[in-house]
């Protein structure tokens, strides 16, 4: 998938997410929170390289929406 470097992949599997399909069914944001719970670095890049990794592209080129709604998404989660 693009974007699921070896450390990142390594952070999903202890997140239990172990396949394309499971990261799919599970959503970027369910598989960021669950990765946060462990890794508190997580960042709104980690977000948006999950969510162009289901959508089969990279993160960069997520369109402008989809960018937006994952950084009001990642912003609810700032301490």
């Amino acid at each position: 998938m693009p974007n699921i470097g070896k450390v990142v992949e390594e952070q999903l599997i202890q997140a239990g997410i172990e396949t394309p399909e499971q990261l799919k069914e599970i959503g970027s944001r369910q598989a960021w929170l669950d990765i946060r719970s462990f890794d508190p670095s997580a960042c709104y890049n980690r977000l948006c390289a999950l969510e162009g990794a289901i959508q089969g592209i990279r993160w960069h080129n997520l369109s402008d929406e989809d960018k937006k709604d994952l950084k009001e998404f990642y912003n609810s989660f700032k301490v």
